[in-house]
C-alpha cells in the first residue's frame, strides 16, 4: 500500500499543472475516493485537516504510483515538505485510511495541511472544485 497516493486538489486529473500531468503519466488511476477530514481554501489550492467527525469527508482521487520512492520525493518538494524546508512545513505527508467509491477500504499517502486554519474559509462540500 506504500505505492498509493490520495490527492484532493491541484494534483487531480484535469488540472493543467505540470505536477498533475506528472502524476497522471507516472501512476495508475484507481478511482474516486474519500477520507475523513475538513477541507480549507488556502489560496488557489486546498488544505486537508484530519477530523474525527464522521460527517467531515474530503473527496479526491486515488492513484497507484509506478515508482513510489522517486515520485513521493518529487511531490514532497512540490508540497514544500521535502528535505531542506523550514519547520513547520505547510504540508506533511501521512498515511491515511481511504474509502473508494465502491466502499472498499484502503490506505494511501496524502498531504495534510500543517498550519493554522482559523483564518481560512472551509470548503464544506469536501470537494475542492466546489469550494
Amino acid at each position: 500500500m506504500l505505492d498509493r497516493l490520495f490527492v484532493y486538489g491541484t494534483l487531480m486529473r484535469g488540472f493543467d499543472h505540470p505536477m498533475a500531468k506528472l502524476l497522471s503519466r507516472s501512476a495508475e488511476f484507481i478511482g474516486e475516493a474519500q477520507c475523513r477530514g475538513r477541507l480549507y481554501r488556502v489560496k488557489h489550492y486546498p488544505g486537508l485537516v484530519l477530523s474525527h467527525d464522521a460527517g467531515d469527508v474530503v473527496f479526491g482521487e486515488l492513484f497507484r504510483l509506478h515508482a513510489p520512492a522517486e515520485l513521493l520525493r518529487e511531490f514532497d518538494m512540490y508540497e514544500a515538505c521535502g528535505e531542506g524546508f523550514a519547520q513547520p512545513t505547510e504540508y506533511v505527508r501521512q498515511m491515511l485510511p481511504i474509502a473508494l467509491a465502491d466502499g472498499a477500504a484502503s490506505e494511501a499517502w496524502t498531504y495534510l495541511y500543517n498550519w493554522p486554519v482559523a483564518h481560512l474559509p472551509r470548503i464544506t462540500s469536501g470537494r475542492f472544485l466546489e469550494g
